[in-house]
C-alpha cells in the first residue's frame, strides 16, 4: 500500500467503563498494579505484547470483550475503585511553591515508552512521579524519540544487534500539545542556514505534566525529522543539535505553554543549552549580559550523574561556533567570551563542555551520592581556582527509587499489614518500617514466591531468545528447566559499560567452578545492554557469553536479552542477592540495588556510589575496600579474591542455615535489617523532598530577591562581580608568621592591598589542614592600615596533636551570594609550612 495517512479510533467504552481512558492516559497507573490488571483483563494473551500499554489494549480491544466485561460486577466494581483511587490521588496533591522546570534528555516510565535507556532515565521518571506523590508544581522536559532506544538482540555467540521499532504517538499514552484552535502547538530553532520546528506531546504522571518534544513533522527536512528519531543518536553533530533542541526548544515550549517556572533543574548536562536561551530572553528584555546572566543562572540547578569524564558532553569549539553562530551577539558579548562560558582544556586543545556551561548557568550543583560529590568537586575543582577541593560549591543529593514503582505488590500487602498506618504516604519517616513485625514465615513464603516467579519468567525469556536463535528442540526444552527455584540467586543487571566489569567474577575460572559445582546450589541472571557504539562493552557482553558456554554453566549462568523496565522488576523483585561490581570510584549512585533492597534481596557490591553510604555490615556484603590501588589490575585481582571469599564463605553458609522450621532465620534477619535501613532512605520521596527544601525552595527565593525593586539587588551584584573581576589581578597579600615552637600559638599578621576594591567585602583567612585531611578556615580579624596596606590578625592554636600545614587567603564574598564561594576571588599568600605540634 501507498500509505498517505493514518487513523487512530478509540473504541466507545461502556457506561461503566468510561473511566479506564481516563487512567489509561495517566502514568500513575504505572505505579498502581490494580490499574494495570484491569487493562490486562481486557485481553490477558496479548498483555505482554503490547508492552502492558493500557492505550493499546484499549485501541485493540473486542466490543464483544468490552461489552462482556461491563456485565460483569466484579470487573465493573473493581473500575469504579480504581477510578475513585486515581481521581482521589490527583484531588489530595498539595501544590506546593515554587514552580520548577525538569529537563532530561530520557525519562524511564514505564517499558511500553522506551524513551530511556538506563540508570539516567529511570532516575528521572522516579523524580517525576515522586514530585507527583508530593505535590510539587514541577514541569517535566524530554524528546519523544519516535524510534526509542533499540531492543537488543544476542546472537548464540553474545553478539549484540540494535533493532528499532517506529513508536506511534497515538497508541502511546501521550497527548498532542496544541493551541486554542486545535492546531499542533509549535516552536522553532535556529540550526544553520536553516530551521527546524518542534512539537511536543505529553505524558501525564499523576499530576506532573512532562512535554516530549518531536521534530518528525512534514515541514522539516527528512534529516531533520531523523533529529529525534532514537536517543543518543551517534555522532556530535547529531547529538549537539538534539541537545539545542532540549535546552533551546523547551525553554521556548514553556514560554508558548505560557508557562514562567522559578526553578529550572538541569538532569544533567545535555540540557545546558536553556541557560543560554534564559539568558538570551533577559539581554532581549533590556538587562546587560552580566545582569542577564545573574538573574538566568540564580534559579538554575545542575545535576551531575557521571564520575567519568569521557561521561561528559563536550564539543569542538568549530561545531559549536557553526551551529550558535550569531548567539554572542544575542547575548551582547564576545565570541570569546561566549565559548568561554563552557571552555575546558583537554590535552589536545580546548573543548566545549556542556557540564561547564551548566556550572556556569547555575547557582547550585550537585552529584548524586555522597562519593560522588567529592569525586565532582575533585572533578571540577579548576573552575574555582584558589579553593581547596572540599569547598568547591557542588554539593549532593542521594539519588533514590520510587518505592511504587519497584515494590512487589505481594510485599507492599506485607508491609502494610506489619506497618504502622500511613507509612506508604511517609515513606522517609525510617520509624514507620518496622521491619520486627515481618515474621520469618511470612517474609520467607513471600521470598520464594518472587524467586518462583522470577524463575519462570527467565525459562519464557530464554526459551525465546532460543527460539529465534533457531535452536535445537533439545535446547528450547532445556530452556523450560533451567535454573531452581529453591536455590540461591544472584542478579546482575546493568548498562554494559566496561568499568561496570561484568566479566570480574570469571578472574578465577577454577575458583568459580568450585563454588557453583558446590554442594550448596547457586545461580546468576545476567542482563543488560551495550551503548551500540560501545564496542568494548559490546565486547563485553561476547566475552561473558563465551564464559558461560566454556565452562558448561548454561544450566546455572543465564544471559537474557533486551534489559528494559519490565524485566529490571521482575529481577530485582525475584533475586536473593544483587551484584554490583564497578571499578570504585567510578559508579555515581547506581539505583538497582535500593530496588533490591525494598524487595528483600540483600546487595553484595563494591563501596560505590549509594553503597559506600548504605553499607553497615549487618545489611547486605562488601566486596573490597575503600582503599585505592596503584593499578585497576591490582584492584580487580583483590575485588576478585574478595568476591569469591564472601560468597564463599559467608553468603552461600547464611542462605543454607536452616531453622528447626526450614527458614534461615540469620538471612532473614539481614532482609529485615536491609529492608529497614534502605528503604526510606534511599526512597525518591526521601531524594525528591531533599531537592525541594535545599535546593529548590532557597533558589526560588533567591531568583525572587534579586529581581525585586526592579532588579536593584541583581545590579548591585553584577556591579559587585565586575569591579572585583577587573581589578583582582592587582590584589597583594603578604604575610609575617614567627616560626611556632612546639605547643605555641601561631601568631599572623597578613598585609592586603587591595586599590579600588570595595574593602567591606574583602576577607583575609587562614586556612590549615592536617596530615589525615581535616581542613579549617578561621577568618583573620582586621586591624586597621600599615605599610599602605590592610592589617589582619589572628592566632591559631590546634586543637589537637598532629601535622599541618597552612595558607593565608583573601577572598571577596558579597552578601547576596548563594555560598561565599560561588565565585573564586582568591589570592593567596606565598606559602608557608610549619610543623604545629601541642604539647
Amino acid at each position: 500500500m501507498n500509505v498517505i495517512g493514518r487513523i487512530t479510533a478509540m473504541p466507545t467504552l461502556p457506561e461503566p467503563l468510561r473511566g479506564l481512558r481516563e487512567v489509561a492516559y495517566n502514568l500513575w497507573w504505572s505505579w498502581n498494579p490494580e490499574a494495570q490488571r484491569l487493562f490486562e483483563a481486557i485481553n490477558p494473551s496479548a498483555w505482554k505484547r503490547f508492552r502492558s500499554n493500557p492505550v493499546k489494549a484499549l485501541l485493540e480491544a473486542d466490543p464483544e470483550r468490552l461489552s462482556a466485561l461491563a456485565e460483569n460486577a466484579a470487573y465493573v466494581g473493581a473500575v469504579e475503585a480504581t477510578v475513585h483511587r486515581f481521581r482521589t490521588y490527583l484531588a489530595t496533591r498539595p501544590k506546593k511553591e515554587p514552580t520548577i522546570a525538569y529537563f532530561s534528555m530520557e525519562f524511564g516510565f514505564h517499558e511500553s515508552l522506551p524513551v530511556y535507556s538506563g540508570g539516567l532515565g529511570i532516575l528521572a521518571g522516579d523524580h517525576v512521579k515522586s514530585a507527583s506523590d508530593l505535590g510539587l508544581s514541577l514541569t517535566g522536559l524530554g524528546i519523544f524519540y519516535h524510534e526509542g532506544y533499540f531492543r537488543q538482540e544476542l546472537s548464540l555467540e553474545g553478539q549484540q544487534t540494535e533493532v528499532y521499532e517506529a513508536l506511534l504517538a497515538e497508541e502511546l499514552p501521550l497527548t498532542p500539545v496544541t493551541t486554542q484552535d486545535g492546531k499542533p502547538l509549535k516552536v522553532e530553532i535556529e540550526f544553520p542556514g536553516r530551521m527546524v520546528y518542534v512539537v511536543a506531546y505529553k505524558a501525564q504522571v499523576g499530576t506532573i505534566p512532562v512535554y516530549l518534544m518531536s521534530a518528525n513533522l512534514p515541514e522539516n527536512a527528512p534529516e531533520d525529522r531523523n533529529l529525534t528519531a532514537r536517543l543518543y543518536a551517534p555522532g556530535q553533530e547529531m547529538r549537539i543539535q538534539q541537545e539545542l533542541i532540549l535546552g533551546v526548544g523547551g525553554v521556548r515550549l514553556l514560554r508558548a505553554l505560557g508557562l514562567r517556572p522559578e526553578v529550572w533543574h538541569m538532569n544533567e548536562g545535555h540540557a545546558a543549552f536553556l541557560g543560554l536561551e534564559r539568558i538570551r530572553e533577559l539581554v532581549a528584555s533590556g538587562r546587560p549580559f552580566a545582569e542577564a546572566l545573574e538573574a538566568a543562572a540564580a534559579g538554575a540547578l545542575f545535576t551531575t550523574h557521571t564520575p567519568v569524564p569521557a561521561g561528559h558532553d563536550s564539543f569542538p569549539m568549530d561545531l559549536v561556533s557553526r551551529y550558535l553562530e550569531g548567539w554572542w551577539g544575542k547575548l551582547g558579548i564576545s565570541k570569546e567570551q561566549f565559548l568561554g562560558l563552557g571552555q575546558e582544556e583537554k590535552s589536545y586543545g580546548p573543548v566545549f563542555s556542556m557540564s561547564n556551561l551548566a556550572l556556569a548557568t547555575s547557582r547550585a550543583a550537585g552529584g548524586v551520592s555522597r562519593l560522588h560529590g567529592e569525586v565532582s568537586r575533585e572533578m571540577f575543582k579548576e573552575r574555582w581556582p584558589g579553593l581547596e577541593t572540599e569547598e568547591v560549591p557542588i554539593d549532593s543529593v542521594t539519588n533514590g527509587v520510587h518505592t511504587f514503582t519497584w515494590l512487589n505488590p505481594e510485599l507492599h500487602a506485607l508491609y502494610s499489614h506489619a506497618f504502622p498506618k500511613g507509612w506508604a504516604e511517609n515513606l522517609q519517616d525510617g520509624g514507620l518500617w518496622k521491619t520486627e513485625n515481618l515474621t520469618e514465615e511470612d517474609l520467607w513464603r513471600a521470598r520464594n514466591t518472587l524467586r518462583a516467579s522470577l524463575i519462570r519468567e527467565v525459562r519464557s525469556r530464554l526459551f525465546e531468545q532460543r527460539r529465534r536463535n533457531g535452536e535445537l528442540p533439545a535446547r528450547l526444552r532445556a530452556a523450560e528447566k533451567v535454573l531452581d527455584a529453591t536455590a540461591l540467586t544472584l542478579g546482575f543487571a546493568r548498562r554494559f559499560a566496561t568499568y561496570k566489569r561484568a566479566i570480574l567474577l570469571f578472574s578465577d575460572p577454577d575458583r568459580l567452578l568450585s563454588i557453583l559445582n558446590g554442594p550448596l546450589p547457586v545461580q546468576i541472571v545476567f542482563a543488560g545492554k551495550a551503548h551500540p557504539k560501545d564496542e568494548p562493552g559490546k565486547e563485553f557482553i561476547k566475552k561473558l557469553a563465551e564464559r558461560i558456554k566454556s565452562l558448561g554453566l548454561e544450566d546455572k549462568l543465564i544471559l537474557l536479552e533486551n534489559y528494559d523496565m519490565g524485566l529490571a522488576r521482575t529481577l530485582v523483585q525475584g533475586v536473593d542477592v544483587w551484584l554490583n561490581t564497578p571499578r570504585r570510584p567510578m559508579e555515581a549512585s547506581g539505583t538497582s540495588g535500593m530496588k533490591a533492597a525494598l524487595n528483600g534481596g540483600l546487595n553484595f557490591s563494591v563501596l560505590d556510589g549509594w553503597w559506600a553510604e548504605a553499607f553497615n555490615t549487618t545489611n547486605g556484603w562488601a566486596i573490597g575496600d575503600e582503599r585505592a590501588y596503584a593499578t585497576e589490575e591490582a584492584q580487580d585481582q583483590a575485588d576478585a579474591q574478595s568476591l569469591y571469599d564472601t560468597l564463599q564463605h559467608e553468603i552461600i553458609p547464611l542462605f543454607y542455615a536452616r531453622g528447626s522450621v526450614g527458614t534461615p532465620s540469620g538471612w532473614l534477619a539481614m532482609v529485615r535489617e536491609s529492608i529497614r535501613t534502605c528503604g526510606p532512605v534511599y526512597s525518591a520521596q526521601r531524594m525528591v523532598h531533599e531537592y525541594h527544601h535545599r535546593f529548590y525552595l532557597p533558589l526560588a527565593k533567591r531568583s525572587s530577591h534579586l529581581l525585586e525593586q526592579d532588579g536593584e539587588a541583581l545590579k548591585t551584584l553584577a556591579a559587585w562581580k565586575a569591579q572585583i573581576g577587573s581589578s583582582w589581578n592587582n590584589v597583594r597579600l603578604w604575610v609575617e608568621a614567627p616560626k611556632v615552637e612546639a605547643g605555641q600559638s601561631l601568631h599572623l599578621r597578613a598585609f592586603l592591598q587591595a586599590y579600588g576594591l570595595p574593602t567591606e567585602t574583602l576577607q583575609v583567612e587562614l586556612v590549615v589542614r592536617r596530615s589525615t585531611g581535616e581542613l579549617e578556615v578561621l577568618p583573620l580579624k582586621p586591624a586597621g592600615q600599615e605599610r599602605e596596606a590592610l592589617l589582619f590578625t589572628g592566632s591559631y592554636l590546634p586543637s589537637r596533636p598532629g601535622s599541618y600545614i597552612y595558607g593565608v587567603r583573601a577572598v571577596a564574598v558579597h552578601p547576596e551570594l548563594s555560598s561565599p564561594h560561588e565565585v573564586a576571588f582568591v589570592r593567596w599568600a606565598e606559602a608557608q609550612t610549619h610543623s604545629l605540634l601541642p604539647a
